[in-house]
């Protein structure tokens, strides 16, 4: 499994605890770091002092408290220090401009959240497998 966290950017502590336990049934050990909303997330990302955080691959839900999830796309996009990190927008929304927006933004991929649980394990399972043990990412920018 790629090395390094994964943050979660979700305001909805049920879907928090849904997707844990969704990583828990299908094996995925990543230390998950949760940020409850839009301005929390751009911290650990850009951060002004201290370490960032570097996941291995963010979850980005769009609606989100303080700065929605498009801003936080668009900034970190717009960072040389995150532009290429995997962005994956998980999302209950099922608005074609949401999805538009996303990709027009930078996103790597845009999933829609599954009502039932277990479409929602095997949803996590196929982001696992591919953002985390088949696709190679990018390097980590000097002196960042």
């Amino acid at each position: 499994m790629t090395q390094g966290p994964i943050l979660l950017v979700e305001d909805n502590p049920d879907d928090v605890l849904l997707t844990m336990r969704a990583f828990g049934k299908n094996h995925i050990r990543n230390e998950v770091v949760v940020a409850t909303d839009g301005e929390q997330a751009l911290h650990l990302l850009l951060p002004s002092e201290g370490e960032p955080v570097r996941p291995a691959l963010v979850l980005l839900d769009i609606k989100l408290p303080k700065i929605d999830g498009l801003e936080v796309l668009r900034r970190v996009r717009a960072d040389d220090r995150t532009r290429s990190l995997p962005i994956v927008v998980l999302t209950t929304s099922n608005e074609e401009r949401d999805i538009v927006d996303s990709y027009r933004l930078g996103a790597n991929s845009f999933v829609r959240k599954p009502v039932v649980f277990e479409e929602f394990v095997k949803a996590v399972n196929v982001l696992g497998v591919y953002w985390l043990l088949v696709n190679e990412p990018a390097p980590a920018p000097a002196g960042g």
